[in-house]
């Protein structure tokens, strides 16, 4: 049996029946010990196992709700399967495509069934008119309980996690329970994690890999109390979020950039000083890189008013590849930056330190020295590696480190001969501590300049109009000789030509005064536009075709 099952199975058996997970609030609170979770994820196992799933069959999931979710996807588990939570509809997409584009990643992980939640159930038709196994979630309770496990190794998959982009050239992240006993338990002991106090919010997705692993695997494989909604509550009254951290003496929580800046503005807004007590909060993880240090200042200066203190905010860097969590700052040290020379940064690639903020300096979250089991180096264009305060891309190996990922056109390995897997991302690391630049591939290459687009994009953003965490910078005619950029922002004055027009030369001169360079375009687009990824982010490369189309249309 692999540890993390065996980790599961004795949180649920020993401290199950003390702590547990608590779904639907606000309206429907209901709570369930990890015992209770584990009792009816047996029976679903039960009934897949009897229903033909084989061991290491690949299981998608498409399902909204954390107390439908959670049993499932331990089912899966304990029947010796792999769980694949599928992209989901919204209530704007064409079902046809998405249906289309289904089957492609359904047939890229060679699934065997898909499990079907609230409020997806309604689309039971859909897979049936193309041929898609599936289950209603609702169906499989009541079964004879597995008597015990189906055993894996630690090389079986358990966790295909969809890459963020375009379904419809689908990629998928094969971590493996090594992989995942890995992480969590490294996570677990770099963020001393107390199961006897420690209680975990979270309205993160669950087909993100931050809600999957961190804010529910994690909490379910060591017995921590955690509260789940669903993202739709949060973005419906985001004050929700500091109400469960309130009222449930919340010590963990977790979001991106864009989710902090929202809050800050919301709780900044509340007349009432005693309406909310955040004082319990140790631990507010961002890992959205590079952190945008004013969503925080915004995020810890209306959050001090309730007892909120600045130091939990918790810089991390993490992607898919390496499970999820690659390293963490210290704890209660909050955000701390690193200012650092512009010019021997883009023309030379050295992040040579500076006295602090001020024309010409550039600045970066500290993210902490890399988790247990992991080493982190950095290497130029041809893999040699770079050294202290020397920027180059960041590589990583190590147990929770993925080892192949699965395409539409088969496996495809993920490391080198000596274990290294190269992550696409600009950094350095100064200390011990790893700093994050930017995506190589964003990165603007003008006259021999590496000019990183979060600079652009923090500059644009000062610009009054601009809506907080909705400008991105386009890079244009990559690789070549005339390679430009345009910078693409979400404003209110969208559609009013006089504003708009303002407001185009405001954010080009306001670039070029931040990164002496000027933008060979500036499109404004009504708020709600940008295409973003699940955690939030925004996409570039979708953000690149929406400034092409913009700048077809006729004026």
């Amino acid at each position: 049996m692999s540890r993390f099952v065996e980790t599961m199975l004795a949180t649920a058996r020993n401290g199950g029946q003390r702590t547990g997970v608590t779904t639907g609030e606000p309206k429907n609170p209901m709570r369930r010990t990890w015992a209770e979770v584990h009792e009816t994820a047996r029976e679903l196992a039960g009934s897949l196992v009897a229903g033909g799933l084989a061991r290491h069959d690949a299981v998608a999931v498409l399902a909204a709700e954390p107390a439908e979710i959670g049993p499932a996807v331990q089912a899966v588990w304990l029947a010796g399967g792999s769980v694949t939570m599928l992209h989901q509809p919204t209530p704007r997409t064409d079902l046809g495509h998405w249906a289309q584009d289904t089957l492609r990643t359904l047939a890229m992980i060679d699934s065997k069934l898909v499990l079907l939640g609230a409020p997806f159930d309604q689309l039971a038709p859909v897979l049936e008119e193309n041929g898609i196994r599936y289950r209603q979630m609702k169906d499989l309770a009541g079964a004879e309980p597995l008597a015990e496990p189906v055993e894996v190794d630690e090389e079986a998959p358990a966790l295909l996690q969809l890459t963020s982009g375009s379904t419809a050239d689908p990629k998928a992240v094969v971590i493996s329970h090594g992989n995942l006993y890995a992480n969590v338990t490294a996570m677990a002991q770099t963020a001393e994690l107390d199961t006897e106090n420690d209680i975990m919010v979270s309205w993160l997705p669950m087909f993100h890999d931050m809600g999957m692993v961190g804010f529910f695997t994690v909490p379910m494989a060591f017995g921590i109390e955690l509260v789940k909604v669903t993202p739709v509550d949060f973005l419906s009254g985001p004050l929700l979020w500091a109400d469960l951290i309130s009222r449930h003496r919340g010590t963990i929580t977790a979001a991106p950039n864009f989710a902090y800046a929202l809050l800050g503005r919301r709780l900044a807004g509340v007349d009432d000083d005693n309406a909310y007590d955040l004082s319990t909060l140790r631990l507010a993880l961002n890992g959205a890189e590079p952190i945008d240090e004013k969503a925080v200042k915004a995020f810890t200066d209306a959050g001090a008013r309730f007892g909120m203190p600045a130091e939990c905010v918790f810089p991390a860097y993490g992607m898919a590849e390496g499970t999820l969590a690659i390293s963490f700052a210290p704890l209660f040290t909050g955000l701390n930056l690193d200012y650092v020379q512009a010019e021997p940064l883009e023309e030379h690639r050295i992040a040579e330190p500076a006295d602090g903020p001020g024309p010409g300096v550039r600045s970066f979250a500290l993210l902490g020295p890399p988790l247990p089991g992991f080493d982190v180096r950095i290497v130029d264009e041809d893999g040699n590696p770079r050294g202290e305060r020397e920027t180059g891309e960041i590589q990583i190996r190590g147990e929770s480190v993925t080892k192949k990922y699965l395409t539409v056109d088969g496996p495809l390995s993920t490391q080198d001969a000596d274990g290294w897997l190269s992550t696409g991302d600009i950094g350095y690391l100064t200390g011990g501590q790893v700093v994050i630049c930017g995506r190589a591939k964003d990165v603007i290459i003008l006259a021999g300049r590496n000019i990183y687009p979060t600079d652009i994009e923090q500059a644009a953003a000062e610009v009054e109009g601009v809506r907080a965490g909705n400008a991105v910078a386009v890079r244009l005619d990559a690789g070549s000789k005339r390679e430009r950029f345009a910078v693409v922002v979400e404003s209110k004055l969208a559609g009013d030509e006089a504003a708009e027009k303002t407001l185009r030369k405001q954010v080009a001169a306001r670039v070029f005064e931040s990164v002496n360079a000027r933008p060979s375009a500036v499109a404004v687009l009504p708020p709600g536009t940008l295409p973003k990824t699940p955690s939030g982010k925004v996409r570039r490369a979708a953000a690149g075709a929406q400034l092409a189309e913009h700048l077809r249309a006729p004026e």
